[in-house]
């Protein structure tokens, strides 16, 4: 039988092998001397069981660890210098910036204390005086018995109940000389306080009476109140959670399958020291699994896991160490970080942003600032009905549209509210899918958008390509370009409920749609186009091509945002088929209106992130952008929609059009010939029409038909159809 005592925080495993259950005593600080000279530093492989008086094994029998232990490494070492020095400075006091940051913390603090206290003074000087009068008698009765000895009385019964009557003369000799002495030294104090308190009242300063009255009021509160019942209160009290020690998350993998205490080759080990982490917020330590467990296995069992440390699911996370499959970090929050609000956006001060830097999207379940950087990049984000998925994406929008100097194309699929106030910025303006009020031709001002931000890209590249190698080394856009070319400006596409126009009733004009989305999402980002969808259908839209073409544009987006979801397969189709693997399901989100706004960032950095967004409600949004429009107007930059400019739209004869493309002896023509030829005779109508769009030109007028051109049958239009359906209208 072996005996392995618990270890502490950065202890090693005590492993003694004895014969039998009657075997001697284990010197354990010996073992552990023996045993510190073996294990490498900053190891713990500490396993959690002992023995019991009978010599059977009986885990988690002995009072689990109050203080932490010396040794080991800690978890987040402190920063240091190549040579491993410290900072002779702190970081906190370090350059002007931290050391404004530290003064402004400390003044907020101090501040703090002091309004505090202030309100609560009349009630501390009511209860000063209450106890200062209990403290007198207190005091009194302390006098009295320190004069009258009473202590001693014990003694005298002793000497009594022994006959020792010698002995109990002598106590008692003893006890009326120290009586008379002490009795005088107190008669001494009254009359100090009977005639030294009216003269010093009488001839000392206001000040020095006040002082003394205070600080006689003070002392014999204190003496005279509870040791339970303080006057003055705490005004920052510090935060209470669950001690997480070695023993407790050892129970926790134990108790999860992960590992079996008796058995050598399943036990956990300890990769670090427990320790906080630098927010305070929690405690981490890496865990090694057994050979053979894998990361997979610890994702399974997380709930598991959490039981056991008798936490919440929410207050455990676990992050894949690179180093090994089997090493993970975990981190056990003091409670549950999701539920704490993250507050409201800091773009409400309404000053200039720049999209050339990070977008403030909230906290992570640390407390710690995570921002996104929108350039060179496209955002998916996706969710349940009324998680939070409009206002990320609205807020993402915002912070574009404090920057004067990109242009806006904003796209409602579900006609909602949460955008009506861009019309104040925004370049170009989509909403709907049918006409309404806010847009009496949506389809058609979604296809001219889409085609408009595809020339754009063209033309943008054509620029770039055109510009010297020392204005542009690097053969894309930078932020001095942007401001110096009004054509290099970034464009922001913010399409909400994107699926939408995959499923119009026009089947060619979703194919379309699908087909410039996915021309601008591969090309876009390097013209300085970002892209920002979001859905709460992101799959199983469309037929064919078109959903072919969806899962493209879909499934290429650089960073996905995924809030509740309902199921694995939506988390997936929106976080990619990866993120699974690798433990992030937003469909195992929280649920409840405390976790609204609350979603996994997967993609943005090798560190996924579960963030707590800002939020940034209607009345939010509309003062922002009602600052956003000032500061473009300031800037000369208010263009499109938003300056009041109407798309014109020549109102073109296609059926006459189709009809001028068609040579002599040609009795029909395939849709791929007419919109080639319509493209070269019609450029600055017909330039980026396709075959599809070409058969939606004339689908009111005539029937597209099967037509066999030079022994090829296709669909395409006969040129006998073409005639009749213009010799009809002529006649109607």
């Amino acid at each position: 039988m072996s005996t392995e005592p618990h270890g502490g925080e950065g202890q090693g495993v005590d492993s003694v092998s004895t014969p039998a259950p009657d075997a001697a005593v284990v010197d354990l600080s010996a073992a552990r001397a023996r045993r510190a000279g073996t294990d490498p530093p900053g190891r713990a492989d500490a396993v959690g069981h002992g023995v019991d008086s009978t010599g059977a094994a009986g885990h988690y029998d002995v009072p689990l660890d109050e203080e932490s232990q010396p040794g080991g490494a800690l978890v987040d070492p402190p920063p240091t210098g190549r040579a491993g020095r410290q900072p002779i400075i702190p970081i906190r006091l370090l350059g002007w910036q931290n050391f404004k940051a530290t003064l402004r913390d400390i003044g907020a603090e101090v501040l703090h204390r002091g309004a505090y206290h202030a309100v609560r003074t009349p009630w501390y000087a009511a209860q000063a005086g209450f106890w200062s009068v209990v403290g007198v008698v207190r005091l009194a009765g302390r006098q009295l018995r320190w004069w009258w000895l009473s202590e001693q009385y014990g003694l005298r019964q002793a000497a009594a109940d022994a006959n020792d009557p010698q002995t109990w003369y002598k106590l008692h000799r003893e006890v009326k000389a120290t009586r008379a002495w002490r009795g005088i030294v107190l008669a001494a104090e009254v009359a100090a306080l009977a005639i030294g308190g009216p003269v010093a009242y009488a001839l000392a300063p206001w000040w020095v009476v006040g002082l003394a009255a205070a600080g006689a009021v003070c002392g014999l509160a204190r003496l005279g109140r509870p040791e339970d019942r303080p006057i003055l209160r705490p005004a920052v009290v510090a935060g209470r959670y669950r001690r997480v020690n070695p023993d407790i998350i050892l129970r926790a993998y134990y108790a999860a399958g992960l590992g079996h205490p008796d058995k050598a080759h399943l036990q956990i080990s300890f990769g670090s020291t427990m320790a906080r982490d630098h927010s305070g917020t929690g405690s981490q330590v890496v865990i090694d699994l057994p050979y053979g467990k894998t990361w997979e296995d610890v994702l399974k069992a997380k709930g598991a896991i959490a039981s056991g440390l008798d936490v919440s699911v929410n207050q455990v996370f676990l992050t894949r160490d690179p180093s090994s499959h089997r090493r993970h970090l975990l981190f056990v929050a003091d409670r549950d970080p999701l539920a704490v609000p993250a507050g409201r956006t800091p773009l409400l001060d309404g000053k200039v942003r720049d999209i050339w830097t990070e977008a403030p999207l909230g906290l992570d379940e640390r407390g710690r600032k995570v921002g996104l950087l929108l350039m060179w990049i496209s955002v998916l984000i996706g969710a349940q009905p009324r998680k939070g998925k409009t206002f990320f994406t609205r807020a993402l929008a915002l912070f574009a549209a404090l920057d004067p100097y990109t242009v806006l194309l904003v796209v409602d699929g579900k006609m909602s509210a949460d955008w009506d106030k861009f019309r104040l910025v925004a370049h170009r303006y989509v909403c709907g899918v049918v006409p309404n009020s806010r847009d009496n031709d949506p389809i058609m001002h979604m296809l001219d958008m889409l085609r408009e931000a595809k020339q754009h890209i063209e033309h943008v590249n054509d620029f770039l390509a055109k510009l010297p190698t020392a204005e542009c080394p690097e053969g894309k856009i930078t932020r001095e370009l942007s401001r110096k070319y009004p054509l290099l400006r970034v464009w922001v596409l913010v399409m909400e409920e994107f699926q939408n126009y995959f499923e119009t009733d026009d089947q060619d004009v979703n194919k379309e749609i699908a087909a410039l989305l996915s021309f601008i999402k591969a090309v876009g980002p390097s013209a300085g186009v970002v892209v920002l969808s979001s859905s709460q259908k992101p799959s199983g839209v469309g037929a064919g091509d078109v959903q072919r073409l969806f899962n493209r544009y879909r499934d290429n987006h650089d960073v996905r945002f995924a809030l509740k979801c309902g199921n694995r397969i939506v988390s997936e189709a929106i976080l990619g088929g990866d993120a699974y693997a690798e433990g992030y399901d937003a469909s195992s989100l929280p649920n409840g209106p405390q976790y609204r706004g609350v979603g996994i960032l997967y993609g943005a950095s090798d560190d996924t992130k579960v963030v707590r967004t800002y939020l940034a409600d209607h009345t939010d949004a509309e003062r922002i952008l009602h600052a956003a429009r000032r500061h473009r107007e300031a800037a000369g930059t208010l263009s499109g929609f938003a300056a009041g400019e109407v798309v014109a739209r020549e109102v073109r004869d296609t059926l006459a059009d189709v009809r001028s493309v068609f040579h002599r002896d040609e009795p029909g023509l395939h849709w791929e010939h007419i919109a080639a030829r319509l493209a070269e005779r019609y450029p600055e109508h017909y330039a980026d029409i396709t075959p599809a769009a070409a058969s939606a030109l004339l689908r009111e007028h005539v029937r597209s038909v099967q037509v066999k051109v030079a022994g090829i049958n296709r669909q395409g239009i006969r040129i006998a159809l073409i005639d009749d359906a213009i010799a009809n209208r002529k006649t109607s």
